[in-house]
């Protein structure tokens, strides 16, 4: 039930994600990556929800809603691709 939450102001905060999308359901967590040298949030996030309708209400509810003065791109987040260690 996880979504991949983009175009997010930099201001954007975990409380504010969570805020947010409580209003389609149960959020159950919320992952704001940072960027390693700057620590500064990288503009998108990944926001779990806790039952399978309530992941798409908020889909359907917030793509293209604004926080913080961006318009969200929301939508189901993929499965991560296993990434090469870069050795030959």
């Amino acid at each position: 039930m996880k979504m991949y939450v983009g175009n997010l102001s930099f201001n954007s905060t975990k409380q504010d994600l969570e805020s947010f999308f409580s209003q389609y359901g149960s959020v159950t967590d919320v992952h704001l990556p940072e960027d390693r040298e700057t620590g500064r949030p990288r503009g998108f996030a990944f926001v779990t929800m806790d039952s399978k309708s309530a992941m798409e209400a908020a889909i359907k509810g917030s793509d293209g809603k604004d926080l913080d003065g961006r318009n969200l791109k929301v939508n189901e987040a993929k499965p991560r691709e296993e990434r090469g260690g870069g050795r030959y």
